[in-house]
């Protein structure tokens, strides 16, 4: 055994947790089929969401962790979508919407693109997702319902299931209706006149044959063989089909589909398989702690997230605590950003061990970029102050402060902190300035406000952050302020124009001396300021 293995093997991070039951499932032998799969699920019946993300990263840590256990296991992973599926409704957050309606029923990958950019709407949103998947970095293989269908990969575990017909009614029967109970069929056939998925009773059906008979819309009975893509699977029994036609063996899931993971479990054994391993995740919620939806678009996208911030940022927040509720919405953007940096730059001065418990390790693989590390010290929330301090409306304004606090950083020198800086620009003008209130100081204030000026333009030149810091702590002191939180939170609020903020020193270090004394004139004598006097 190699260190790293036997590290991987006590480590206790979720991934290396999940991982631990794949060595179990495997520990005597090898998988027949050569390679260990994982997969991940993809409906895109609207524009992929980050959700979605957050199944396919988190899996892919769950990967990486087991490839550390048992390196000489080959491994795969399949991010399969479900485009074989009838349109049920227009998603409310498409252009086209009428066009789009005149096609509802028939599967995904047979419906026009509203976008007009691709073979079909199950075709867009399939490149939407493998197109951030691909920035990213994900190693994956795309598979698409509608080809295994229609080439007849699925054609054998098709037949399976309507030999093993009864028994897989007997399965899902008792969880439907008595109404749904009438008309149900594990088979969907595709009408041969309208091309749509159709819910209708089975009229007939031969095994031997490997055909069904139903009445199709217009009432004329119609028989179908269930191979070669003429049927489709209802969902549930889909999904145990394909783990047992693919040998799935690890497939995560929301929690909302516990009650689906153990109706496709049975239908998996039933058919011959053995169910994957996997877990239950929370859901992500909005900031009203409503489910986020792919048709409602009442959550954040992937491109929004990226407009505001970079990739790993929400790797991140993916890793944390998957088993718990997490809202899913604009604020969560720069904290997550922050503790990713702080993440990794804990991580060289770590044990092996230690390593392997930090999420940047297995956001990165356990191999941090250097170019990751380099942001001079700032955090995305003293970028977020400096943009607001100085009403930036761009990234250049944003480096001429930053070039005279750190010379040696540029946007050539330091390409990480110059994304951030552009993430911060365009956050700061989305979604902090449409909400700055700047209010007026009150008497005890104003004369802290004005011993605050004093002491800055006392300071040496070249006082160091924390030099600062306690500056500001004394004045606090020095003017009654019962809790100093107030002290900083009045400074966040007459200063800045916003409830919270930075650490004051290392803000003052950054945004200048000078500037920081401009700003206090402006609270102190706002007509003088606005006449051009002050």
């Amino acid at each position: 055994m190699s260190g790293e293995h036997e590290l991987a093997m006590q480590a206790k991070a979720w991934p290396f947790e999940e991982a631990r039951k794949l060595v179990a499932r495997y520990a005597d032998k090898k998988p027949a089929k050569g390679y260990v799969l994982f997969e991940t699920g993809y409906g895109p019946s609207g524009l992929p969401h980050i959700g979605t993300f957050g199944e396919v990263v988190r899996t892919t840590m769950v990967r990486q962790a087991f490839q550390r256990m048992l390196p000489d296991v080959p491994t795969r992973l399949f991010a399969f979508s479900d485009d074989m599926d009838g349109l049920r409704k227009v998603p409310g957050n498409i252009p086209n919407q009428e066009m789009v309606a005149q096609h509802l029923g028939k599967p995904l990958t047979k419906v026009p693109d509203p976008f007009g950019k691709f073979e079909s709407f199950g075709h867009h949103n399939n490149a939407m997702l493998r197109g951030f998947l691909d920035s990213f970095g994900f190693e994956y293989e795309f598979q698409s319902s509608s080809d295994w269908y229609r080439s007849g990969r699925f054609d054998a575990a098709l037949l399976k299931v309507l030999q093993h017909y009864d028994e897989i009614m007997a399965v899902m029967l008792p969880t439907l209706g008595e109404e749904r109970q009438q008309s149900y069929s594990p088979f969907l056939p595709i009408s041969p006149t309208s091309g749509r998925v159709l819910q209708v009773p089975i009229l007939e059906r031969n095994a031997d044959a490997g055909t069904i008979v139903f009445a199709d819309e217009d009432g004329r009975k119609v028989e179908l063989p269930v191979t070669g893509g003429n049927v489709k699977l209802q969902w549930k029994p889909d999904w145990g089909m394909r783990w047992s036609a693919l040998g799935v063996d690890y497939e995560m899931s929301g929690k909302d589909l516990i009650p689906s993971v153990e109706l496709a479990g049975k239908i998996c054994r039933i058919l011959g398989g053995q169910p994957p391993e996997g877990f239950n995740y929370e859901l992500f919620l909005d900031e009203k702690g409503q489910k986020i939806s792919k048709t409602k678009g009442n959550g954040l996208s992937v491109e929004e997230w990226l407009r505001y911030a970079p990739p790993e940022s929400l790797a991140l927040y993916m890793f944390h605590k998957p088993r718990a509720a997490k809202k899913l919405y604009f604020d969560v953007i720069p904290r997550a950003v922050d503790d990713y940096l702080t993440f990794v730059e804990k991580v060289d001065g770590m044990e092996p061990a230690q390593k392997l418990e930090n999420p940047a390790w297995h956001i990165h693989n356990g191999r941090i970029p250097d170019g990751v590390k380099g942001t001079a010290g700032l955090s995305f929330g003293l970028l977020l102050n400096l943009a607001g301090a100085a009403n930036a409306e761009n990234a250049e304004v944003m480096w001429g402060f930053i070039r005279r606090y750190a010379p040696g950083a540029s946007p050539q020198t330091t390409p990480f902190l110059d994304r951030l800086v552009e993430h911060a620009v365009a956050y700061y003008q989305d979604f902090v300035k449409p909400t700055k209130r700047y209010r007026a100081p009150s008497e005890q204030e104003r004369a802290a406000l004005a011993d605050l000026r004093g002491v800055l333009a006392g300071l040496p030149a070249g006082a160091a952050a924390e030099a600062i810091q306690n500056e500001v702590f004394e004045v606090g002191k020095r003017h009654g302020f019962a809790e100093l939180r107030t002290w900083f939170q009045a400074l966040y609020e007459v200063l800045l124009g916003q409830t919270s903020g930075p650490r004051m020193g290392s803000f003052v270090q950054l945004y200048g001396v000078a500037e920081t004394i401009a700003l206090i004139d402006r609270a102190l004598h706002p007509q003088a300021t606005e006449a051009g006097l002050g």
